[in-house]
């Protein structure tokens, strides 16, 4: 299927052209025109499968064909993220897809000053994308009004109950005009979602792409088994491969993430960290460098870096285990997308072990294990580790994978995409 078999105008093809995309992801193919024929839609689908343009797409066609009132232009569509960085990007494919439409979007989220954000909202906008804190603020001093909306788009509804924001977001909905089109994506269903979405959704058509416990069959995975002690430098001796140019390294905490790029930096390795500790400015210029290439690589914890999209990324590193088996999966989904490879390594120590066993249940196979690497872990780590067998084993003299090493790896499967009343 392309594009052009989704009825979508001809000044949104052009955009999309003009971009480089001709073959629509299968959330797209399934969501594009659930949104066009203004049904609701719950969208179970993780970061990387293409969810944002499913909505902004056809958001901007459905908006264009509307006979809009420039002299007052009120708020018509609202799109709902949980963290500033993923409410940028939104904003980056709405100015990418709707170039040729005469449509005005802006964006706004808390940790800056609201001056440029409130000129913008006074001049005038079709679609806004906002975090919750900052659209409660100005809804409170009375510079944003939700009454005219028509279309609700709640992204990473998951995301937004880890991070405390439900019963902002059950304040926002509140608000809203009971007629209106909602769209809502989660890439989990915990049973607090669940309820939320049975609460905000009229007779919804639910789209379900990769099921979280999948990993992408273009992501080569490995684990190096390792001492605590020895982490810094077995990270340090991977990224000695000039051939990794661009890595992503996942930390649990901010206080080990800015510890990590301080041990890079030490070894002459060019490196920033991206967490909820840094100012705004300084989480978006490290985003900046990284996606540029100024920066080699990028520290983050996971609410951090929930949402970046970077192309050609093709390196993630654990340093330490997720202690929640589905956020592995959100990791590694970083590289691997749009059917690109990527390669995913992850370090686990003695204490990881636990944490190892229930990723691999949840993926439904053992991870790879790369053996010959010059940390190795200590009798005493190893005495909580089964030795791997076979195929499980990834034996390399360098142990530095290289992005043609498929052949020895079991990866995961998609499930099959379904669409279905629900």
């Amino acid at each position: 299927m392309t594009f052009k078999e989704l009825n979508l105008v001809p000044p949104i093809l052009q955009a999309l052209e003009t971009e480089g995309y001709t073959t629509p992801t299968p959330i797209q193919q399934q969501a594009i025109p659930i949104v066009l024929e203004g049904t609701d839609l719950l969208g179970c689908a993780q970061t990387g499968t293409g969810k944002t343009a499913a909505f902004a797409i056809p958001i901007l066609q459905l908006l264009s064909a509307q006979q809009l009132d420039r002299s007052h232009k009120p708020i018509k569509t609202l799109i709902l993220t949980p963290t500033r960085e993923l409410a940028i990007q939104i904003g980056e494919s709405f100015t990418a897809y709707g170039r040729n439409l005469n449509l005005k979007h802006t964006v706004i989220f808390g940790g800056v000053p609201q001056g440029a954000q409130v000129q913008a909202i006074h001049k005038g906008v079709d679609i806004l994308i906002a975090t919750p804190g900052r659209l409660l603020d100005l809804i409170g001093q009375k510079i944003i009004h939700l009454k005219d909306i028509s279309i609700f788009v709640l992204d990473e509804a998951d995301r937004m109950l880890d991070m405390g924001f439900i019963h902002d977001v059950k304040k926002l909905v509140a608000l809203l005009p009971h007629k209106r089109q909602t769209l809502f994506f989660s890439a989990t269903m915990p049973p607090e979602i669940q309820k939320l979405a049975n609460t905000i959704l009229v007779k919804p058509k639910q789209v379900e792409v990769t099921p979280v416990s999948s990993t992408a069959e273009t992501i080569v995975q490995s684990i190096y088994f390792v001492d605590k002690k020895d982490k810094k430098k077995l990270l340090a001796f991977i990224l000695k491969d000039k051939t990794i140019t661009r890595a992503l390294v996942f930390a649990r905490t901010k206080h080990g993430a800015d510890k990590v790029v301080k041990d890079l930096i030490n070894e002459g390795i060019r490196s920033e960290a991206i967490h909820g500790n840094k100012s705004q400015n300084a989480r978006q210029r490290a985003l900046s460098n990284f996606k540029s290439g100024a920066t080699r690589v990028l520290v983050a914890t996971d609410i951090a870096a929930r949402g970046i999209d970077v192309d050609e990324l093709s390196h993630v590193i654990n340093y330490e285990l997720p202690e929640v088996p589905e956020t592995y999966v959100h990791r590694i989904g970083r590289t691997g997308r749009a059917g690109a490879s990527g390669i995913a390594y992850s370090f686990c120590d003695g204490e990881e072990m636990d944490d190892l066993k229930a990723i691999q249940k949840l993926i439904g196979f053992k991870i790879p294990v790369t053996e010959a690497h010059p940390f190795p872990m200590s009798a005493s780590g190893l005495v909580q580790i089964t030795p791997p067998k076979g195929k499980d084993v990834v034996k390399r003299p360098n142990a530095i994978p290289a992005h043609s090493r498929g052949s020895n790896s079991k990866v995961g499967r998609f499930n099959n995409s379904k669409t279905k009343k629900w």
